[in-house]
């Protein structure tokens, strides 16, 4: 019996190269990866590092229809930064492409793999921006104004 699709948020950035461009190329390759349907994409967002070094990143958030369990999400978004040439030298390093489970349905997870929801980002101004454009319900003014220090500015709007 074939498994219930899910839905998921997914959080992309990338801060080297041409960042807009791995994250459609990523948005892509999450429609392409079999058992992940993207159901809609935020525009993308430019934003300052936080707690990192570099130049701005650009930012997205995905919404995907998902038949994999979340570590099998996850191993499908590690592969997708691999395809981009992702390297891991040191914590929040520079990127060519970073993509983070930021909610798998109403599943809570705490495993030392991965934790959902992600840990971090109700404190990510690059995070709940463009979860707020795709998914208002989810993401409430009080959560936004909580970041609002945190420069987050609309790079290209979603087509």
């Amino acid at each position: 019996m074939p498994r219930a699709e899910v839905t998921a948020f997914v959080a992309l950035g990338a801060n080297l190269g041409d960042a807009a461009q791995a994250l459609r190329d990523a948005l892509k390759a999450l429609g392409e990866t079999p058992g992940i349907r993207l159901v809609r994409a935020s525009s993308l967002y430019r934003t300052a590092p936080v707690q990192s070094t570099g130049p701005d990143y650009v930012n997205a958030v995905a919404e995907v229809s998902t038949t994999l369990t979340a570590p099998a999400l996850l191993d499908a978004l590690q592969a997708i930064e691999d395809g981009a040439g992702r390297q891991r030298p040191y914590r929040n390093a520079p990127r060519t492409l970073d993509l983070d489970l930021l909610l798998y349905g109403s599943a809570r997870i705490d495993s030392p793999r991965l934790t959902v929801p992600h840990p971090r980002m109700w404190a990510r101004a690059f995070v709940l921006v463009p979860l707020r454009e795709i998914a208002p319900g989810l993401v409430s003014e009080a959560a936004l104004g909580a970041v609002d220090g945190q420069h987050t500015s609309m790079l290209e709007p979603n087509s």
